[in-house]
């Protein structure tokens, strides 16, 4: 005897969790590849002080980059503290970019090394950092109301000026539950 309820469906299998994997061994397969090709060629020693070479440079990379986001940040605290907005710094767009080319250069192959140098070039940094914020301004433009990025639109208030400036917005639709500021007494003085 048979009921009606369907049976249960495998939900399907996303695009990333099928090519991923498949990417990473194909990136695996390449970055071998070229290892024994360039062995065949110039050397096994060859080989090993480049990978060194590579390991060392980008260790030297990320602690570099990593010092500066440091200095950023706390220079960052100090201007709010002392009151002043902090400005932002020329050339700190890409310091996500510069650890993730540290990062490349210490994975150890040569396709590796290639793409963890790109990231290290300016021009390549600025076009990224461009890119990137051209599609997240593209994609919060188009959120759905009531999604992630809606709730980012909606906490920011735009002044003529171009100033972004957190906040809320607070629309009088009608009678409110609160009664008039008169009425709450003294607000608590702003500390920064």
């Amino acid at each position: 005897m048979t009921t009606g309820t369907p049976p249960p469906t495998v939900p399907k299998r996303s695009r990333a969790r099928t090519f991923v994997p498949l990417g990473i061994a194909a990136w695996l397969v390449l970055e071998i590849w070229l290892l024994t090709v360039v062995a065949g060629a110039a050397g096994g020693l060859t080989v090993l002080l480049l990978l060194v070479g590579g390991l060392v440079l980008g260790g030297y990379v990320i602690k570099r980059a990593g010092r500066r986001a440091f200095r950023n940040l706390t220079e960052t605290f100090q201007q709010q503290q002392s009151g002043v907005a902090p400005a932002a710094k020329p050339g700190s767009e890409g310091n996500a970019l510069t650890m993730l080319g540290g990062l490349l250069l210490i994975i150890p192959g040569f396709l590796s090394d290639v793409l963890g140098l790109l990231c290290l070039l300016p021009p390549v940094r600025k076009s990224v950092a461009r890119f990137a914020e051209r599609s997240l301004e593209k994609r919060m433009r188009a959120a759905a109301p009531g999604s992630f990025g809606d709730a980012f639109q909606q906490a920011r208030i735009h002044y003529p000026d171009g100033k972004v400036v957190p906040g809320e917005v607070i629309r009088d639709d009608g009678p409110s539950s609160y009664p008039p500021r008169e009425d709450r007494g003294q607000r608590p003085p702003l500390t920064p």
